[in-house]
């Protein structure tokens, strides 16, 4: 892959980070990389390892979390928020990447990570399939 692709697939991939809930569809980043959708599909996944509906929905639950921590939202208006528009496939996907339904999550007590730092509170709590988890190399 030549590095112009790079960049416009990180230009999309940006995007998802920066709109992630808007209605954003394979099109439409597809468009922002200049690409036709089943080549930016296709690069998308080779570039960064999971497919473009994959990192999105990675990006959504992640933003997720951190609202149903702070306790003053329902899941339903949460799953809204983030940019689903189904809450069975919003829910099933959250329980994917979090091991725990997010009615559960957020009734759990979350006060001790409330002394981290936002940066490092950010990697430890981002989504990982329960598999790749498991998957994960071990240093």
């Amino acid at each position: 892959m030549n590095l112009e692709d790079l960049v416009r697939l990180r230009r999309a991939r940006d995007m998802m980070d920066r709109e992630y809930a808007e209605p954003l569809d394979v099109q439409a980043l597809a468009n922002v990389a200049l690409m036709s959708p089943g080549h930016f599909s296709r690069s998308f996944r080779a570039a960064f390892g999971e497919t473009p509906y994959s990192y999105l929905m990675t990006r959504r639950v992640e933003r997720a979390k951190a609202l149903l921590r702070r306790g003053d939202m329902s899941v339903t208006d949460v799953c809204f928020a983030v940019g689903c528009t189904s809450l069975g496939s919003f829910s099933s996907r959250f329980t994917e990447l979090v091991g725990e339904t997010p009615s559960a999550y957020r009734a759990r007590n979350h006060d001790d990570g409330a002394a981290i730092p936002a940066c490092v509170a950010k990697i430890l709590t981002r989504p990982v399939r329960i598999g790749e988890a498991k998957s994960a190399p071990s240093s």
